[in-house]
């Protein structure tokens, strides 16, 4: 535990929207893990509607408590509770994870241990305690034609999506990987404000890929730990999103442009248009109303005019 004058050894990050109960959870989880070393825990909220941040200022005062007046999203909130964190080290953790003891030594020890690492990220279980296979390589440009698109279905056998997903990798034993699971990331705070944290126009998708790519660029290795292990309650914040599937694409185009420019920019809209008259087809042969294809054509639309 730390005190007001003395940096902590780590700085947590928890972003939350709309997730009390599973933020409550997390924050208890880190609360049995504070006399295991120096540390700090930074709760952003993203103005939830479902008491988050009240709860937080009642059940955890020992938290330093960060209540955005808007949904800032996932860049821009992790942001400005990296910007309040004083460790040397800075652990981006979702609000949907629990951290059992004996994790949080691990992952300080290793960046502690190995200069030549960036950053580090533990395995993430379900909550019956499989392990996800989260971590992959970064996506190629080939990647934006074959991923959940007709040209990925028909070309069944191709290499480019099982590579990708790193369908060769156990997850049960550690290595070095281009991109580990964001969803629990320790990352020097040093090389954090080096890269100038997550990009903003990666609003809620990409960013953290993007953070390790730009890692990588300047030789920052990544390592994934799977001797310690994280509860994951995958997705349970992302779900509630309304636009999920839209920024999700808008988000996408941004990286390609981001890592491959120009022509990146273009592979990546024309596979959204290509996916998007997909849905308009599902849409169409089920029956759906005519609004909700019109929904599919205005989110394609976002994206090419983004």
């Amino acid at each position: 535990m730390s005190t007001t004058g003395d940096p902590p050894e780590l700085s947590i990050v928890v972003l939350s929207w709309n997730t009390a109960d599973l933020l409550g959870a997390c924050l208890a989880s880190l609360e049995a893990c504070r006399d295991e070393l120096p540390l700090e825990v930074v709760v952003v909220d993203n103005a939830s509607a479902d008491g988050s941040a009240d709860m937080v200022a009642a059940r955890f005062p020992w938290c330093t408590l960060v209540r955005n007046p808007r949904n800032e999203g996932y860049a821009i909130g992790n942001n400005v509770g990296a910007a309040r964190a004083r460790g040397e080290l800075l652990l981006l953790l979702n609000s949907d994870t629990e951290v059992p003891r004996g994790v949080l030594p691990v992952l300080v020890g290793f960046l502690r241990d190995h200069p030549a690492y960036g950053a580090c990220a533990p395995r993430l279980d379900h909550p019956d305690g499989t392990v996800q296979r989260s971590c992959k390589r970064f996506p190629s440009l080939l990647v934006a034609v074959f991923y959940d698109t007709w040209f990925g279905r028909w070309f069944e056998r191709n290499r480019t999506i099982p590579r990708y997903l790193m369908d060769d990798f156990d997850h049960v034993s550690s290595r070095d990987v281009e991109q580990p699971p964001g969803a629990a990331l320790v990352i020097r705070r040093a090389l954090f404000e080096r890269l100038g944290g997550l990009d903003p126009e990666l609003w809620l998708f990409f960013n953290d890929v993007d953070l390790c790519r730009r890692m990588h660029a300047l030789g920052a290795k990544v390592r994934y730990l799977a001797e310690v292990r994280v509860l994951h309650h995958e997705g349970r914040s992302t779900a509630q999103f309304p636009e999920f599937g839209a920024m999700w694409h808008k988000n996408r185009c941004a990286y390609y442009r981001k890592a491959f420019g120009g022509i990146g920019a273009l592979v990546a809209r024309v596979m959204t248009a290509w996916r998007g008259a997909e849905e308009v087809r599902r849409l169409r042969s089920s029956g759906a109303p005519p609004e909700a294809r019109r929904r599919v054509w205005q989110a394609v639309r976002e994206v090419w005019t983004a």
